[in-house]
Formats: structure tokens, C-alpha cells, sequence
């Protein structure tokens, strides 16, 4: 199958050529058709699979028909960075088009959306928080709406958008298409759309990376040693694109911070940076002036880098399923990936829980020149630091007392 068999318009054919779409990939070719004819969608893929322009074409191709800059579709997204993405993709594939995109999402100042949404619009991508301020503010209305598209569905309810988007689609017309994506169809996301859906054509395709396709390999650490791990490997590996994940926004960025005092190039991205750091920090990653991206699960949910030839977990992560989310990042479009997680004795549990549901042994390994009976330096407790202070003091009054 070619996409000139889906009978797109002239111009979205052109703008898939440009952008140097071979051949559709299986999530393209089971939902474009489908959704072509206004069917809603049920869809099970994750990002990297070509699961955006999967929804974005048969999308495009349906508002090519009217002349107006009204809003008529809406696609809702987890994340700013995701939203941005997705955007971006829309424009490529609408070029040569009339068709308006605008992206919004929280994290930056309201005026400049305001004054896209109020000057008319045909698509909107937006993260439900940010999207209802606009709503409550009457700069965006939904009565013309055709198409809802619901991308990353599990990620938007496990961060807690559910009850906003229930907000949101109780404004929206019942007679629309709405198409849902997630990268796992858990009970959660299925009750969801049996609320939103009428009769979906349920479309689920293999991951596009499998565990095989990732080389995966675990480094027995203690905790006091990841840093010296983590920067061994990046000096005697051939990394050339890294993404590396820690549990919290804390230790992100200490561990950018090691790297850059290392001399190695990193960045960080995560939920306190701003929209600007976030953006930036995402842009020298993929142009490669940041060898090393440093991200929490929530801020890399979404990420869709080409040619990230390395994950490390730094910390290893909660869930069986995080961690097989993380690994593909690398690996894509059946190309060789690795991942590298870092594992102290607290995360054998989950590791053997990751071998069983992978149904498979996972390499450990140790690396030359590292002590790993190396001790923990104590760090003295603040009444020892002010003893120690106090001591200096007064000695230090002695010797300027003492006759010369």
C-alpha cells in the first residue's frame, strides 16, 4: 500500500512526499482508511509508530472542504512538548494549505493564543488545562466542531486531565468523528471510550519497537556510585544520542548538573523548566549540541526524537510499564536501539518483574575501574558542621590573642 491509494487531496500527497514518508506504516494503513469515511477510532499505538499523521491526514483532508477559519477540529495532548510536535507535523502536512494551526498549552503568557484562537483557527492542538482558561474566557468556541482526536489518552488520565476533559467534551457537538489513541488500551482509557466513541473501528498494531530490536542491558550500582556509572559509560560507549530518565525534577537536574561539570554536553527537561528552557533544552538535543537529555517520565511522555541511540535509567522506574515505554524512545522504526538501566538492590523486584512480563533474562553487567566497594561519603550532620565552625572560630581568636 502507497499513500497515493488513500485518495488524498493533490497537495497532502505533495506535503507527505516532502516530508519523505516512504511507505505508510501499519498504523497508518489500518486507521486512515477507516477514518476516512468518518468512522470514529479506537486506536492502540505509540508514539513513533506514525500514529500523528495517522489521525492528522484522513483530518486534513476532511477540512480541506470548507473556505472559513473556524474551529473544526480539536486534538488534546498530555503535554506541552507534545502539543508542539503535533503542531508542527499538522503545518507540514497543511502547507500549500489555507488551514490554520495553532498550538495551546500552558507554561507561557495567554496574549499571543488569544489572538490566534480569536482571528480564527481550523485545528487546534491543546493540553485540557490551558484550553478550558481560553474556553472560560470565551476566546474559543466549539460549536462548529467535526473532529476530536484524544492522543496519549492513558498519559492525559494518569496525570489527572481527566476530569477536565470531561469539561471540555460536554461542550463539544455530539455529532462529530472523535478518534482516541493510547499506548495501552488499560480498563481505564476503555471506559473512556465507550463515553466519547459510537461503534469504533479498534485499531492495534504491533509496537514498531520491540524489546528485541533494544539491545537492554542492567548495571548492578550501589546508589552512591550511579554518577561514576553513568558518566564510565558515557565516556566508553559510542553514545551519540542519549536519553537519560530520573525519578524526580530534583534529581534531573542534579544529574545534568554532574554531567556539564564532567564536561560532557547535557540538558534537562522536565516540569519546572519553562516553556522557553523546555523548548531550547528539546532543540539542542535534536540538533545534537546536547549530546545528553536528562528527563522526568511526565516531561519525555510524547517525545518523538529520530536517532536516539541510547536510554539510561538513570533511576530505575516504578512500573513495568514505564520502563518499557522509556526503552522506546530508542530502537525506532526497526532500527537497533539500547537501554541501560542502573539498578540498586531496592529495584530487583521490579527488575524481576520487568524479566517476567518481557519473558526474558536481562545481560548485567560491571564495568572495569570502578571500586564497587567503594564506601558512601557521610556528610556530617548540621550540629557537626557547627561544632566544627565554632572550633575554628575560637582557635582563630586564640592565635590573634596570643602575644606576638
Amino acid at each position: 500500500m502507497s499513500f497515493s491509494s488513500f485518495g488524498l487531496d493533490a497537495r497532502l500527497e505533495k506535503n507527505v512526499a516532502r516530508l519523505d514518508f516512504a511507505q505508510p506504516t501499519p498504523i497508518q494503513s489500518a486507521t486512515i482508511p477507516a477514518a476516512l469515511t468518518g468512522q470514529d477510532i479506537l486506536g492502540s499505538a505509540e508514539t513513533g509508530t506514525g500514529k500523528t499523521a495517522a489521525y492528522l491526514l484522513p483530518l486534513l483532508q476532511r477540512l480541506l472542504a470548507a473556505r472559513d477559519h473556524a474551529l473544526r477540529a480539536l486534538i488534546l495532548v498530555p503535554t506541552r512538548e507534545l502539543a508542539l510536535q503535533v503542531a508542527e507535523q499538522a503545518k507540514a502536512l497543511s502547507a500549500q494549505t489555507d488551514l490554520r494551526v495553532a498550538a495551546i498549552f500552558g507554561g507561557v503568557p495567554m496574549g499571543a493564543q488569544t489572538i490566534a484562537l480569536r482571528r480564527g483557527t481550523d485545528i487546534v492542538i491543546a493540553t485540557p488545562g490551558r484550553l478550558l482558561d481560553h474556553a472560560e474566557r470565551r476566546n474559543v468556541t466549539f460549536d462548529r466542531l467535526q473532529v476530536l482526536v484524544l492522543d496519549e489518552a492513558d498519559r492525559m488520565l494518569d496525570v489527572g486531565f481527566l476530569p477536565d476533559i470531561r469539561r471540555i467534551i460536554a461542550q463539544l457537538p455530539r455529532e462529530r468523528q472523535t478518534m482516541l489513541f493510547s499506548a495501552t488500551l488499560v480498563p481505564e482509557v476503555v471506559a473512556l471510550a465507550a463515553q466519547v466513541t459510537r461503534h469504533p473501528a479498534r485499531i492495534q498494531v504491533e509496537q514498531t519497537a520491540t524489546p528485541e530490536a533494544i539491545a537492554q542491558t542492567l548495571f548492578p550500582v550501589p546508589e552512591h556510585l550511579k554518577s561514576q556509572v553513568l558518566q564510565q559509560l558515557l565516556r566508553e560507549e559510542a553514545m551519540d544520542s542519549v536519553l537519560i530518565f530520573a525519578r524526580t525534577k530534583h534529581r534531573a537536574d542534579r544529574v545534568a548538573r554532574q554531567l556539564q561539570r564532567a564536561n560532557i554536553r547535557a540538558t534537562v527537561i522536565h516540569g519546572d523548566r519553562t516553556q522557553s528552557q523546555r523548548i531550547t533544552a528539546l532543540e539542542d538535543f535534536r540538533r545534537g549540541k546536547s549530546r545528553v537529555l536528562v528527563a522526568t517520565d511526565i516531561a519525555a511522555r510524547g517525545l518523538d526524537v529520530e536517532g536516539i541511540s541510547h536510554v539510561v535509567n538513570y533511576d530505575a522506574p516504578l512500573h513495568v510499564e514505564d520502563y518499557v515505554h522509556r526503552i522506546g524512545r530508542t530502537g525506532r522504526m526497526q532500527n537497533a536501539g539500547r537501554a541501560y538501566t542502573l539498578v540498586t538492590p531496592d529495584d530487583e523486584m521490579l527488575v524481576r518483574r520487568i524479566e517476567i512480563v518481557l519473558q526474558q533474562k536481562i545481560e548485567r553487567r560491571r564495568l572495569e575501574g570502578v571500586d564497587y566497594r567503594a564506601p558512601a561519603l557521610v556528610k556530617p550532620s548540621a550540629d557537626a558542621i557547627r561544632r566544627y565552625v565554632e572550633a575554628n572560630r575560637n582557635a582563630r581568636q586564640k592565635m590573634a590573642a596570643a602575644p606576638a
